[in-house]
């Protein structure tokens, strides 16, 4: 039986996932090699996080997501400032904040209750919408990390446009 690292997500659209490179250009550029960026095909909004599970069980999981999903209209998000997990101080995932509307918090609420009947572990955190851009590499010296803090603070997203 093979396994597979596997979460739940929202797939955010193609133009938002460019903006978002480009808003955060110079903040790739000023850190350099201290942050591995997530690729713009793998950025995505976390529901929830399953871990390893059996391979047969992605149809299924695929199955009831769908179905969760249909149940609800489209609605709008809004992406906000950067932000580091789990804190500025010693970051690990820098990430882009999301405002979150009730739809997005019922949908994951409602994920959540669906996967734990299914026997999937609740998640112990709080929900936090966010947009992982990039995971500081391990190891990283406290230069580094200030460095990395430096330039986090001095980003700005005004380049970031949405579709409407």
């Amino acid at each position: 039986m093979s396994r597979l690292r596997a979460f739940i997500a929202v797939e955010l659209p193609l133009e938002i996932r460019q903006n978002v490179q480009l808003a955060t250009s110079s903040l790739r550029r000023d850190t350099g090699p201290l942050i591995r960026w997530v690729a713009l095909e793998n950025m995505h909004l976390t529901l929830k996080f399953l871990g390893d599970i059996p391979s047969e069980n992605v149809e299924v999981l695929t199955q009831l997501t769908v179905a969760q999903a249909d149940s609800f209209n489209s609605f709008d998000i809004h992406l906000s400032g950067i932000g580091a997990f789990p804190g500025p101080k010693r970051p690990r995932v820098i990430y882009i904040g999301i405002q979150a509307p009730a739809e997005l918090e019922e949908f994951q609420r409602q994920v959540e209750s669906a996967t734990r009947r299914l026997g999937y572990n609740p998640e112990e955190r709080v929900f936090s919408p966010h947009l992982t851009i990039g995971r500081v590499r391990q190891h990283v010296s406290a230069d580094d990390q200030q460095k990395i803090r430096r330039a986090s603070k001095g980003q700005r997203l005004t380049h970031l446009a949405q579709p409407e």
